[in-house]
């Protein structure tokens, strides 16, 4: 899907009242010239410049946009030439040629930043940490874009090789400090399963600014302690924004993910690179960008097996086939289903990293049951459901899911009562989670039984989801 870029004048750039504006950062006043001269609305604008339409609303009744990153979004939605950007106080970029564009024409970015170190990565990531922390408004208004993972996997592909991470700072980082980050991504990650996205997102996030901050960008390291500093905080990172897509903020969660990336390849580490593919696409599949998430699957497949990690490619196969299956890809979907079965028969699973604990026969039977059921066979999707359930009770979110889909699968099947009672037990476990998405499913299954509301168990079901959650809008 291409960037929805507006197609604003060139010669608006050089205008002296968008100079000025320019000089003095007045976003609000540059949003009012674009429209006068585009005639873009504030909804166009905002998709332009991956910002909600309130917040622009917001913007051009006076709000300051101080954020590098925000200004960063709206020089490139806008397509802003370089003297433009000088003005407005950011780096030049140079574009593409026209040749480039078509050679790949799903970019639509500039590439600028296709070639940029790992200090500039550490730094675009310190600045989305900082501005968690104390901007979270603004980033909230970040929408999500299927095209916003177009640069990031393209990098991940054709960059260069990763440079020494090597730095002389004042403060010297060895293992004890990774052994920390790792310890604590561990913890927050049994947090994250056990209780929901929303639980320690808030606690994670100031962790990595107030304490992680300080090792990437003033510590001392050689290049061997460097790369595994990197990895520590790509994986951290990496459950920051899984954090986010649990709580529905899904352009925040898009830009911790795409950090993570970048942090990952920079550190040389193909394996966690793959993962974090798979989380995108997993994401991007989630909202409904099914060609999405079937390219950053592949994506992941092919990082995969270039790591030699069998399993991770078993992962992004099942990835791809949820996405083929939410498409309605019948067959498409049943072959990367077959594929993956097959890697996995080959998989040695004697040193998968602590990251890939939750890839077990459990998770993989409901990734498999939702497969099925979104292709409506109801009957495999059932036994796949089933299977789920037996699973480790330590994931409390994931036995939510699990739950909540077997009792989706018989409402379909138009088995209502007995989808109200499995409903029941997913409402129970999601009382103890702060998770949108449990939250999410609920209301769907809830939704689809309004139309046997009349029988008792439905009734009472659909009753009790609105005292727990409160009543639908």
């Amino acid at each position: 899907m291409p960037l929805d870029h507006l197609q604003v004048p060139e010669e608006l750039w050089s205008r002296e009242n968008m100079r000025a504006a320019l000089g003095v950062r007045d976003i609000g006043t540059v949003f009012r010239l674009l429209a006068r001269h585009t005639g873009a609305s504030q909804t166009r604008i905002g998709a332009a410049v991956g910002l909600e339409q309130g917040y622009v609303s917001r913007i051009i009744a006076g709000r300051k946009v101080s954020s590098i990153e925000v200004l960063e979004r709206i020089a490139d939605g806008c397509r802003m030439p370089d003297e433009a950007r000088m003005t407005l106080g950011l780096a030049p970029r140079r574009r593409r040629c026209a040749g480039d564009m078509a050679a790949h024409p799903r970019g639509g970015q500039s590439d600028a930043q296709a070639n940029r170190s790992w200090r500039e990565d550490v730094q675009a990531a310190t600045q989305l940490w900082e501005g968690d922390v104390n901007r979270r408004d603004l980033l909230r208004q970040t929408m999500f874009s299927s095209a916003g993972y177009t640069l990031p996997a393209l990098r991940w592909f054709t960059a260069p090789a990763p440079q020494p991470v090597t730095q002389d700072g004042r403060r010297t980082v060895g293992q004890p400090d990774i052994d920390t980050i790792r310890e604590m991504t561990a913890t927050y990650r049994r947090l994250d399963n056990q209780y929901g996205g929303g639980h320690a997102r808030d606690a994670v996030a100031r962790y990595l600014h107030q304490e992680v901050t300080p090792l990437v960008a003033e510590g001392r390291y050689d290049p061997t302690t460097g790369r595994r500093l990197l990895t520590a905080v790509a994986e951290l990172t990496q459950l920051a924004g899984w954090q986010a897509y649990d709580m529905a903020d899904h352009g925040l969660a898009q830009r911790y993910l795409t950090h993570a990336l970048d942090l990952s390849r920079a550190a040389g580490d193909a394996g966690l690179g793959a993962e974090i593919l798979a989380a995108m696409s997993h994401q991007a599949t989630y909202l409904g960008h099914t060609a999405t998430g079937v390219d950053l699957a592949r994506a992941a497949q092919q990082t995969a097996r270039r790591a030699g990690l069998t399993v991770l490619a078993a992962e992004a196969l099942v990835m791809e086939a949820h996405a083929h299956a939410t498409a309605h890809d019948d067959r498409a979907c049943t072959v990367a289903l077959h594929g993956a079965e097959q890697a996995l028969d080959r998989a040695d699973r004697s040193g998968d990293p602590q990251w890939l604990g939750y890839f077990d026969e459990a998770y993989l039977s409901a990734k498999f049951g939702h497969c099925f059921h979104a292709l409506g066979q109801h009957h495999q999707a059932e036994r796949f459901a089933a299977r789920s359930l037996r699973m480790d009770e330590r994931y409390v979110r994931g036995k939510a899911f699990n739950l909540a889909l077997l009792a989706a699968i018989h409402a379909r099947h138009d088995e209502p009562d007995r989808a109200s009672v499995i409903g029941a037990q997913a409402l129970t476990l999601t009382t103890q989670l702060r998770s949108a998405r449990a939250v999410r499913y609920l209301r769907d299954l809830q939704a689809h039984l309004v139309a046997h509301r009349r029988r008792p168990a439905v009734r009472h079901f659909i009753t009790r989801v609105d005292a727990v959650l409160g009543p639908r809008r």
